[in-house]
């Protein structure tokens, strides 16, 4: 019996042997497509709203709100109406960044 016949069968029809196996296997079999999906599609995190831009930055909701005001991480934002979606890694990264200031 192979491994897609074993994955077609319900649970309660097989032998002992026949979950074992597919347990063995299909541990290894999930195993690489995990390490394929996360190599392919890079994972984003997100915040939402002020609040959640503060508890990035670790400041308060006025402070939050000046940073996106300041227009340093624009790039980072997508507002519709009420709704602000920042991306996380992307603001850090841009906030970190030095650009004129004071001498």
């Amino acid at each position: 019996m192979t491994l897609h016949e074993l994955l077609d069968k319900p649970v309660w029809q097989m032998t002992g042997e026949e979950l074992l196996f597919l347990a063995q296997h299909g541990q290894r079999h999930t195993e690489t497509n995990s390490t394929q999906q996360t190599s392919a599609k890079e994972e984003r995190h997100f915040v939402y709203g002020l609040s959640g831009l503060a508890r990035l930055f670790g400041c308060s909701l006025p402070t939050a709100n000046r940073i996106k005001q300041s227009g340093k991480i624009d790039r980072a934002i997508t507002q519709v109406g009420r709704k602000i979606i920042v991306d996380a890694d992307l603001a850090l990264e841009l906030a970190g960044r030095k650009s004129g200031g004071r001498r």
